[in-house]
């Protein structure tokens, strides 16, 4: 069973194999480099497909735990009305864990993963060091979706900047280096307001003592924040005084909106939520194009995420009364990436407002705030991750045939590279959510959830739905329709190591809108209980 084999570790740190067996590899072993890098990345692939396989969907909160005794600072003694302890205790634990919400997110990072490695045959240089930060971020976006400890939880989230920030600013185009500093500048703020956060809910909501020995523990363990915050412990914590002495773990209302704001905006700069999101689209547009592979199709769901995971589930009666702002924030990225991309002359700009547009969508499902609108949200960040990561490898394949993405200067590619066009009208009209495509799924979760609590904001938002028909077909037809221009006849199809990825991706993307079940079903319980915590408590609160 893949309990006994401390799976989710094997699954994170597999990549961290493949670099160190790159280091000991000549850099002019190019074919050697790519082939060892490849393979690395097919092992975390097949352990999260038994991992997703073994999930069992019956069961209500997190699956296949693993727990260490990781970081243990001794503090000193500072608080006045704590006398009957007697020694205290910063705890960090590696606990690592997954449940319906961050069991698809894996095996999506594990898909997209290795398709992005294969299309890296688009990499002409420094093969050695571009391959070894490859997995280096793949072993963070892994910890990131797994990690239950809030301090374990920033160490992989910050892994994933650093290798991000060189693969964007040295294989990447002209105005490389421009792109990963912004990415840098706007991620790296983001982090902060997210460790302020973090470090908040440690000193307030994570305390954690031993009557018997007279212990307290600060721990960023999500268990224990949650316990404290909504189960026995919580009159504890709102509680501002002790027998007329200060409370040290008081968590006031005011102090909750703060967190819930700044959890909101941390996560909003990654998702990103309007007007945070210049950063992405110089990144979109200036990364080599299998970074923008997992760039779209993984790091992005990472914001989602974490607003899920930390800002709805920790501060639900927050959010819920912040629900009409989420719903018309989501309202604003969808029509707004929406109507820009209509105007684009540059493909892959049309696909990064595209992407905006498409998580507005997820902060819909979120807005909802029920289990049909939540199960969208989250259906949404894989058909997403999906479709945005064919779209980009299709990019790749055409910018090395055409050396543009200027939709004025490319077009009758269906005649000389028929392959590449189908696959690429297949992938526009799952982002346009035609039916039978998983993009139509999610889509239709989302809006039917939130049409039972804000009719209003949802007939707006389904606006977006037909701009996007138009700047898919606009985009496509561009491309594959129409003379030829500086293409030649006798330019070549994908090759065999463009069309597995391209396969692959599709198939996915078929599978989702035929037989939504196959993800559906590991999410149902834990939706409905989300669904059931977040709605008990809104209530209380309310």
């Amino acid at each position: 069973m893949p309990n006994d084999i401390y799976i989710l570790s094997l699954i994170a740190f597999s990549p961290m194999l493949g670099v160190l067996v790159l280091m000991f590899i000549p850099q002019h072993w190019g074919k050697w480099i790519r082939t060892i890098a490849i393979v690395t990345t097919l092992i975390p692939l097949t352990l999260s497909a038994w991992l997703y396989a073994a999930f069992n969907p019956e069961l209500v909160g997190m699956q296949f735990k693993e727990e260490a005794a990781w970081i243990h600072v001794p503090l000193n003694h500072e608080v006045g009305g704590l006398n009957q302890l007697t020694s205290f205790f910063f705890e960090f634990q590696y606990n690592m864990a997954v449940d319906g919400l961050s069991l698809p997110l894996v095996f999506l990072t594990a898909l997209v993963s290795t398709m992005a490695a294969v299309a890296s045959v688009y990499i002409k240089k420094r093969w050695k060091t571009y391959y070894i930060l490859f997995l280096l971020l793949e072993t963070g976006m892994f910890g990131v979706f797994m990690a239950q400890d809030l301090f374990l939880f920033f160490v992989f989230f910050e892994v994933t900047l650093i290798p991000m920030f060189f693969l964007i600013g040295i294989w990447g185009y002209i105005d490389r280096e421009k792109a990963a500093n912004k990415f840098l500048i706007y991620n790296g703020l983001g982090s902060a307001i997210m460790l302020v956060a973090f470090l908040i809910l440690v000193s307030t909501a994570g305390f954690k003592d031993s009557a018997e020995t007279g212990t307290l523990f600060y721990t960023g363990d999500l268990s224990v924040i949650t316990h404290n915050l909504f189960g026995e412990a919580a009159s504890y914590v709102n509680q501002p005084d002790l027998g007329g002495t200060p409370n040290p773990f008081y968590l006031s209302d005011a102090m909750k909106w703060s967190l819930f704001i700044m959890l909101l905006v941390a996560f909003g700069i990654k998702l990103p939520i309007f007007p945070f999101h210049t950063w992405m689209l110089k990144v979109h547009t200036e990364a080599p194009p299998p970074i923008v592979m997992i760039h779209s199709g993984v790091l992005l769901k990472m914001g989602a995420y974490g607003m899920i995971r930390f800002g709805v589930l920790l501060f639900p009666e927050q959010a819920a009364q912040w629900a009409t702002v989420l719903g018309v924030l989501g309202v604003i990225n969808i029509l707004y990436g929406a109507v820009l991309a209509l105007v684009q002359k540059d493909f892959k700009l049309v696909l990064a407002y595209s992407s905006i547009s498409h998580m507005g969508i997820v902060l819909l499902g979120i807005a909802a705030f029920n289990s049909i609108g939540l199960q969208g949200a989250i259906f949404q960040l894989v058909s997403h991750g999906l479709i945005s990561a064919l779209m980009f490898l299709l990019v790749g394949a055409i910018y090395e045939r055409t050396q543009t993405s200027m939709l004025d200067e490319m077009g009758g590619l269906a005649k000389s590279v028929p392959f590449i066009s189908g696959i690429l009208l297949l992938a526009g009209m799952a982002s346009l959510g035609l039916p039978g495509l998983s993009g139509f799924v999610s889509e239709f979760l989302a809006f039917v959830g939130l049409f039972q609590t804000a009719k209003v904001i949802t007939i707006i938002g389904t606006l977006g739905v037909i701009l996007t028909a138009v700047y898919v077909l606009r985009g496509v037809l561009s491309i594959t329709y129409g003379p030829l221009k500086q293409q030649q006849d006798s330019m070549r199809d994908a090759r065999l190591v463009e069309a597995i990825p391209m396969v692959t991706l599709a198939a996915f993307i078929l599978v989702l809108g035929i037989y939504p079940a196959v993800l559906n079903d590991p999410l149902q319980q834990t939706v409905s209980s989300v669904d059931q915590f977040i709605q008990s408590i809104a209530k209380i609160g309310g």
